[in-house]
């Protein structure tokens, strides 16, 4: 499910217009994807954690060329 869905969802209750759940469902995932930002993790106490990854910097293969190229950290 992607935020645009739970948007759609929200103000499908008919309890609010969708620029509002868009501004309501953005107000509670600011704050986690702020979090992460950070390195800290995020949770919504019955609905799930988030945690974010660090990826190092690795050597990849671009697949039409067979080149060989370098992935930076993410």
């Amino acid at each position: 499910m992607e935020k645009a869905d739970i948007v759609q969802h929200v103000s499908s209750k008919e309890v609010m217009t969708q620029t509002a759940a868009k501004t309501a469902v953005g107000a509670v995932f600011a704050p986690i994807a702020e979090a992460l930002a950070h390195g800290e993790d995020g949770a919504v106490t019955g609905s799930g954690r988030f945690a974010g990854t660090e990826w190092p910097a690795r050597e990849g293969r671009n697949p039409r060329t067979g080149k060989r190229i370098a992935i930076g950290p993410k």
